[in-house]
């Protein structure tokens, strides 16, 4: 199979950000003077800056027309859904009319702006020869217990094979959609892109990623997202 390049993503965005908290959504705090969705995107335009991003936004944004990169022609835009997995699909559905059956498409989380580079490249050339797809992940490294309904240790897991999933995770594109479609209308738990294929009885591949990979979720995230980037800051991440 010819190396192929990834031309297309998808960056979800349109969730409230209810455990944050605040007025401002957590993609559009401030994070080393850019917004952490800016912050988000220019990793992935250093990547590949070629890419096409669909960012899908919440129906009542109004904030992301004061970013960085609203105006930028990469960029477009459509609205989200009531999940996550709702709100990809209808990335993938914008560009449908665009991307062939198996060209690579990555989905990347807004509120994951650490990523580096060099990190998706090698989940690229991971995933070169898969028929399928992958994502990045972290092996556990913690000790991880498993609890009863009262919240006494039930066992421990074996931590061996146990990996904490990461975004992007890269698919070719009519699988990754058609396995979504099928996931939801099944009514099954989708809280990733690799579990829609699981589902479908697929094994995405998994590429190690960084620890440094953050993903925003409460305000002390974004204080240990801030010392991260402070970190990269100058250095050919």
């Amino acid at each position: 199979m010819r190396w192929q390049s990834c031309r297309w993503a998808v960056v979800p965005a349109a969730g409230a950000g209810t455990r944050f908290g605040g007025s401002i959504a957590k993609q559009y705090q401030d994070l080393g003077g850019r917004s952490v969705i800016d912050q988000t995107l220019s990793r992935l335009f250093e990547f590949a800056p070629d890419l096409t991003v669909v960012v899908v936004l919440a129906k009542d944004d109004r904030d992301w027309c004061r970013q960085e990169y609203a105006a930028d022609s990469r960029v477009k835009l459509c609205c989200g859904g009531a999940e996550r997995a709702d709100s990809v699909l209808a990335g993938l559905r914008l560009l449908a009319e665009d991307a062939k059956d198996d060209d690579w498409v990555l989905v990347h989380d807004a509120a994951r702006p650490c990523v580096k580079p060099v990190d998706i490249a090698a989940l690229l050339r991971t995933i070169q020869e898969s028929p399928i797809g992958g994502l990045l992940a972290c092996p556990v490294v913690d000790t991880i217990k498993h609890s009863d309904d009262q919240g006494a240790v039930q066992s421990t897991l074996d931590r061996s094979r146990l990996y904490t999933a990461q975004t992007p995770q890269m698919f070719r594109f009519r699988l990754l959609l058609d396995s979504l479609q099928l996931a939801l209308q099944a009514g099954a738990l989708v809280t990733d892109e690799s579990s829609a294929l699981e589902y479908c009885g697929y094994q995405p591949l998994l590429q190690p990623g960084s620890r440094s990979n953050i993903k925003i979720t409460s305000k002390e995230d974004l204080m240990l997202a801030e010392m991260v980037v402070a970190a990269q800051s100058g250095v050919n991440a």
